[in-house]
């Protein structure tokens, strides 16, 4: 799973011809991976309806993939690639029998050295809002091998403190789509915020 745009943009509880919209929305602006969540209500159906209508070169997944049976019932819906909170060897190792990538979330050393050894593509490194960029710089002395993935309080703001300390990639929600078009579903606007999300990521990793 290569990301040329580093995100992966997250929708939690929005119903299906809104997610519908704002995936469409989303890829047209330069978003490259989106996922609906499992515990988001018709998850599995609004994303085995959306899967047909992925572009070439686009991501569409699946997260909050807790545990083995959730994992499959994703796969079966046609997730390109799944999103766990957790550590579950059971799910990373299912999925790489279904040739499905595994983005495995981990917060202690441990964890992040277990998802990643278990066959995670990539460590989602969750939560990161209560230790900030500080502390994927200091995961990244041991784990400079590792690719990680920081979900929770990522924002414009520290976006850039984030790359330089060493993520590979960010989880984003309503920083990337905007709580306000969301909340309104004004689609247009939501269009506005992931171009420039995705340009300020540009800036990211090209600085």
């Amino acid at each position: 799973m290569q990301l040329t745009i580093p995100a992966v943009g997250i929708l939690r509880g929005v119903e299906g011809t809104f997610f519908r919209e704002v995936m469409h929305a989303s890829f047209s602006a330069g978003l490259q991976a989106l996922e609906i969540t499992m515990n988001t209500d018709g998850a599995v159906d609004i994303l085995s309806g959306c899967r047909p209508e992925v572009p070439e070169g686009k991501w569409l997944g699946m997260g909050t993939i807790r545990n083995l049976e959730e994992a499959r019932q994703a796969v079966g819906a046609g997730a390109m690639f799944l999103v766990t909170p957790n550590t579950d060897p059971a799910v990373i190792d299912y999925a790489g029998q279904q040739e499905v990538p595994v983005i495995a979330g981990a917060f202690t050393p441990t964890e992040v050295y277990n998802a990643w050894s278990a066959g995670a593509v990539m460590v989602k490194v969750f939560p990161c809002g209560p230790v900030g960029p500080s502390y994927i710089k200091e995961l990244k002395g041991p784990f400079d091998h590792i690719p990680l993935l920081a979900v929770g309080g990522v924002n414009r703001e520290n976006l850039d403190e984030y790359f330089k300390a060493g993520v590979s990639g960010v989880g984003v929600s309503s920083a990337l789509f905007g709580a306000k078009a969301l909340a309104e579903k004004d689609i247009s606007q939501v269009g506005v915020n992931v171009r420039d999300f995705v340009m300020a990521l540009g800036d990211c990793i090209s600085g």
